[in-house]
């Protein structure tokens, strides 16, 4: 088998889509400048001037992602050592796009994969920001079948992914690390706050230091463990004590982390085949975490 793709666009979202949504429900914005500033598996990014993005939901699964952003990044954002996306302008389903969308402060910085950061201030300030986060998550905090969870329960999800990648990966390798996260003991505290999808392409970087944590769409609550894979996505192998020591995370939280690194992985080269820099991420972290 081969790669899969990843997830195709249920709506063709465009600059001119994006100006008339504007047009519509903030006028005020709808003269500044358009242009396109990523796209992932959900959502699609334009720049609005010099200090606003839009921020749109390309598939009808991310709409209830970005609804969740909308809901509770600006309670989760006066409390977070960096800046993240929260919105400061919501839009409807309008002119025949479906879903909600929103605007957001343009946070400054380039991701890290292009732009790296100074690793020991970066393993610190990323250790800070997840102690933060990591706080007891609200009772109707979102839930997310895929991350957060015992890693017991993705099992058959990763067992997918490995046999797409088949002869692509080392499966005995890839097998001891997912049973040594396996027989790790659950998570035994109350679910915290997750950011779900902390990889280097969701971290920004300006002269050298991490200035912002974006894309949001996986927030979630659960195990610590899913978001400090970040280790392994982001960080070289020296690095990884000190981000340790600073989050403070014990033993079987560290094993389970770089189990979540390696289902990521997995998934990332699994539905990666036209996105080049998702692919790039999941050869990064997988290596790393059979090292």
């Amino acid at each position: 088998m081969a790669p899969n793709p990843m997830p195709a666009a249920e709506v063709d979202v465009t600059a001119d889509l994006v100006r008339r949504l504007l047009a519509d429900q903030h006028p005020d914005l709808a003269d500044l400048a358009i242009e396109p500033l990523a796209n992932g598996w959900d959502n699609v990014m334009f720049r609005l001037g010099p200090s606003l993005a839009v921020r749109l939901p390309r598939r009808e699964v991310a709409a209830r992602l970005l609804a969740n952003e909308q809901q509770w990044l600006p309670q989760l954002a006066p409390h977070l050592p960096l800046p993240i996306p929260a919105p400061t302008r919501i839009g409807r389903p309008a002119l025949g796009y479906p879903w909600p969308w929103s605007v957001v402060s343009l946070l400054p910085g380039r991701i890290a994969w292009h732009n790296p950061p100074a690793w020991d201030d970066a393993a610190r300030t990323l250790a800070t920001f997840l102690r933060a986060l990591h706080t007891p998550a609200a009772p109707d905090a979102p839930a997310n079948p895929f991350r957060g969870i015992p890693l017991a329960a993705r099992s058959d999800v990763d067992t997918k992914n490995l046999h797409t990648l088949g002869d692509l990966v080392d499966t005995p390798a890839v097998r001891r690390v997912r049973d040594a996260a396996l027989a790790a003991p659950r998570w035994p505290g109350p679910p915290v706050w997750l950011h779900g999808d902390l990889h280097p392409a969701n971290i920004l970087v300006n002269d050298a230091r991490i200035t912002g944590i974006i894309d949001f769409g996986d927030l979630t609550a659960g195990d610590p463990a899913t978001d400090l894979s970040v280790a392994w996505m982001l960080l070289p192998p020296d690095h990884h004590d000190t981000f340790r020591t600073t989050y403070k995370a014990d033993p079987h939280t560290w094993t389970r982390a770089r189990g979540w690194a390696l289902a990521l992985s997995l998934a990332f080269l699994s539905h990666s085949s036209d996105h080049p820099l998702i692919a790039q991420i999941g050869h990064q972290t997988l290596t790393a975490t059979l090292a």
